[in-house]
């Protein structure tokens, strides 16, 4: 079984490389794609330092169009078996790929999301973060009966036929929304694995922000009363 792992990138000079060598390091030997969403660090020098390297495939947005679209970029790229998410900072720790991936020898499964509520020893970035993940969950629960305890985990794997069936048309944040309530509107069930986490304040760089939480709670209700047909194919759902 052969894993694809997608990291979008904006500005993430920082932690980066220490990303991507983990990724590597890891015993499944993944096949990273790197996706520069339009950074205007040194992240391209240091991509470019994997040039040649065969495990590590980049691609680029001239412009930021936010990790939506660097995710669907990534999707449109994968030929592994399985797709994982992973972000460019070291919140999530690519040790927990195994869990994850070990899943999939069911083949009955086709989602696996890693959980950070399932490890009760994973610290808490502040309460305002918390909060928002909590009611995202619940909200997401409510209105697709999912039973899942960490919606807004950055890991989510899926198959990768699956992936890129799903019509996905997010540009921001509200990947993980829009993902979500496609596959569950599917009828497919979602597993999870607890996961650690570490996570980062906004000094030290997190993005996501209040805005991106409305944002995710109107794509869950947009979603929930979409026609089933529109989430039949890629080219079903149009832009508003």
């Amino acid at each position: 079984m052969t894993l694809d792992v997608i990291i979008p990138i904006y500005n993430e000079e920082n932690t980066l490389e220490e990303v991507i060598e983990k990724v590597l390091a890891s015993p499944l030997h993944p096949t990273i794609i790197a996706v520069d969403d339009g950074s205007s660090d040194g992240t391209r020098e240091i991509l470019e330092r994997y040039d040649g390297n065969e495990r590590v495939r980049v691609a680029s947005h001239e412009l930021n169009r936010g990790k939506g679209a660097a995710v669907r970029t990534g999707i449109s790229l994968a030929t592994g078996d399985v797709v994982l998410v992973q972000d460019a900072d070291l919140e999530y720790d690519p040790g927990d790929f195994g869990a994850i991936l070990v899943l999939f020898e069911d083949a009955d499964i086709e989602v696996v999301y890693g959980s950070r509520r399932l490890d009760s020893s994973n610290p808490i970035c502040s309460s305002m973060f918390l909060l928002g993940g909590t009611t995202l969950t619940w909200f997401t629960n409510l209105l697709y009966g999912t039973g899942i305890t960490d919606e807004p985990t950055c890991y989510k794997a899926f198959r990768r036929e699956l992936l890129q069936s799903l019509p996905l048309r997010c540009s921001r944040f509200e990947f993980c929304p829009e993902v979500t309530a496609i596959v569950a509107r599917r009828g497919i069930r979602i597993r999870e694995v607890p996961i650690s986490y570490s996570p980062r304040s906004r000094a030290e760089g997190k993005k996501i922000g209040l805005r991106d939480w409305f944002e995710a709670v109107y794509t869950l209700l947009r979603y929930r009363f979409l026609p089933a047909r529109a989430l039949a194919s890629r080219s079903a759902i149009k832009d508003d």
